[in-house]
């Protein structure tokens, strides 16, 4: 059975930076491709990350340089370094994961495209 648990969210003022963690269990880590989204109150949950099973990244263009993705399947766990976070980064972050082939992340992904959810991490950031 696949579980995805996040942590690391919590409350900054803008400009702060926060670490989320996604750890995996019950599969095999390193062939699935993972993404985190997020979702605001009153919006639809978007995609933030993703990252393919080969290390290739993809950033959604509000969080270029300022998130970074990585993952390590040694420990089953996937992380998201938010730097210079504000206040339009406010939402819950959810951690995804889903089986699929090389060159998925290379195009935008909806929530739909993942088959597998945690139950979110909440992040709030005070201007």
């Amino acid at each position: 059975q696949v579980q995805l648990v996040e942590s690391g969210g919590g409350s900054v003022q803008s400009g702060g930076s926060l670490r989320l963690s996604c750890a995996a269990s019950g599969y095999v880590f390193s062939s699935y491709f993972m993404g985190w989204f997020r979702q605001a109150p009153g919006k639809e949950r978007e995609a933030v990350t993703c990252i393919d099973t080969d290390g290739t990244e993809r950033y959604a263009d509000s969080v270029k340089g300022r998130f970074t993705i990585s993952r390590d399947s040694a420990k089953k766990m996937m992380y998201l370094q938010m730097n210079s976070l504000n206040p339009e980064d406010t939402a819950m972050y959810y951690c995804a994961a889903t089986l699929s082939v090389l060159g998925f992340c290379a195009t935008r992904r909806l929530p739909a495209d993942f088959r597998y959810w945690g139950q979110g991490t909440q992040v709030t950031v005070s201007s």
